[in-house]
């Protein structure tokens, strides 16, 4: 299993940015899906960005125009850079990682790390 450590989160007033990162404790090119998800009180958690199928970039509606996913393969890191933050963005996001072996899909997840966006 990939152990995925992140950072960057906290607190914002509406309008501002936040950038997260998520380390893999592999070589991304041993990941097949890597980005991160989000979960608010309430609600089931959502995909907010990922790359899939290698560089293959995957946006949610909400998402799209505002954030921005990374890739820094020298460090085994995702990065979610989050401009025009909303209230409606303060959730738990979570990093999330696929592998795959054998036919056999993976999914190994980081224990996330909390953005308020408030003023």
């Amino acid at each position: 299993q990939v152990q995925l450590v992140e950072s960057g989160g906290g607190l914002v007033q509406p309008g501002g940015s936040l950038r997260l990162s998520c380390a893999a404790s592999i070589s991304i090119f041993s990941i097949n899906a890597m980005g991160w998800y989000r979960q608010s009180p309430g609600k089931e958690r959502e995909l907010v960005a990922a790359f899939t199928s290698g560089s293959i970039t995957n946006y949610a509606d909400s998402a799209k125009g505002r954030f921005t996913i990374s890739r820094d393969n020298t460090k085994n890191t995702v990065h979610l850079q989050m401009n025009s933050l909303k209230p409606e963005d303060t959730a738990i996001y979570y990093c999330y990682a696929r592998t795959v072996l054998g036919g056999t899909a993976y999914d190994s997840w980081g224990q996330g790390t909390q953005v308020t966006v408030s003023s």
